[in-house]
């Protein structure tokens, strides 16, 4: 069984070998505990030189369940004696959403990709946030934070990173970006929202990585292939376990593609509510003007559906899942292909 850690500075991160810990919580307004399983693996390889720490987890989101498993797979899988350098691993960090099943934390309301960088005397969201702050990222360098829509959007499948300003930072994360050879790298608005994991990863100058992985709170069997070989993709480019990088798609004629969509203004809401109707499959390349679905009000079944369409060329990348539509959620997001080499890759 897991040790049980109840004060997060007696976990000993360079300890040789691998270690499965519960990291207590205490919930609030309440007796208990929120226990957050994390593993810590130091390779027993010798190096001349260490690679250095990564950091994957799944669970940001309790409904997302790729990461999830390809995480917890990687706990079990994971042999130390064939491994170099330091990997840190938590299956489900938002532990308490996992288990209700929700995006969001039963127990405070707080989505936990919002929440960062934490809070030490905050609520229980907070607190494990601010234990990944301050305990788990100083011992990395490279931090993978898996997702895959839950049932809020259908993503076509991808990795993604923010625009970064560091030349060489964003070079180095759009090469690590395609080792987990999806058929889309997507660059993402950092203003649609505040205190993300991977902001805050980012900002410390770490190589971070998001991912959309399946949608609809399935499992998706490419998806969870996806996540588990691109992390084990990751340790072998950063030379933790022996091998070379591996295709995990051979099917795929293509390398990934890197898509841009870095403005607001390429996430188009909801004008009013109705019933979603789309009409053009994930990931297609679209051109201004084309129908992209159809919104409808049933007040009047003899109604014209009112038509959305695209407001610029580019590639589907992101649509609204679920069929009730409320005005000022996002519908669609178009972004643009770029060319690799204007990320240095």
């Amino acid at each position: 069984m897991p040790q049980i850690i109840y004060n997060a500075s007696e976990i000993d991160f360079a300890r040789p070998g691998k270690h499965h810990y519960q990291v207590a919580f205490g919930m609030d307004g309440t007796w208990g505990f929120v226990l957050m399983p994390l593993t810590v693996i130091n390779g027993l390889l010798p190096a001349a030189s260490q690679p250095p720490g990564v950091y994957f987890n799944g669970g940001n989101h309790g409904n997302e369940y790729e990461g999830q498993v390809a995480v917890k797979r990687l706990c079990h899988d994971l042999d130390p004696e064939r491994i170099r350098g330091r990997v840190i691993l938590i299956p489900q960090l938002n532990e308490p959403a996992c288990t209700a099943a929700r995006r969001e934390s039963p127990l405070d309301g707080v989505n936990m990709n919002r929440a960062f960088p934490g809070n030490p005397r905050g609520t229980v969201t907070y607190r494990i946030a601010d234990f990944v702050k301050r305990f788990v990222f100083p011992q990395v360098r490279v931090v993978i934070d898996m997702h895959s829509g839950g049932k809020e959007g259908a993503f076509a499948m991808c990795t993604s990173f923010h625009p970064i300003p560091d030349k060489a930072q964003q070079a180095e994360t759009a090469l690590v970006a395609r080792l987990f050879d999806t058929p889309v790298v997507m660059i993402y608005s950092r203003s649609l929202h505040s205190g993300l994991l991977p902001d805050e990863a980012e900002d410390e100058g770490k190589i971070s990585i998001g991912s959309e992985f399946g949608a609809g709170e399935s499992c998706s069997i490419q998806g969870v292939k996806h996540g588990y070989h691109g992390c084990l993709n990751v340790l072998r480019h950063y030379g933790h376990i022996d091998g070379p990088v591996v295709r995990i798609d051979p099917t795929r004629t293509h390398e990934p593609k890197f898509v841009a969509a870095p403005e607001l203004t390429y996430y188009t809401p909801c004008p009013r509510d109705g019933i979603w109707e789309p009409t053009v499959p994930m990931g297609a390349s679209v051109r201004e003007g084309d129908v992209l679905g159809r919104l409808h009000d049933f007040a009047d079944h003899t109604s014209a559906p009112l038509d959305i369409r695209s407001p610029r060329n580019g590639v589907l990348m992101m649509e609204y899942l679920g069929a009730v539509a409320r005005k000022g959620s996002t519908l669609f997001v178009i972004g643009e292909e770029i060319d690799a080499a204007k990320l240095g890759v």
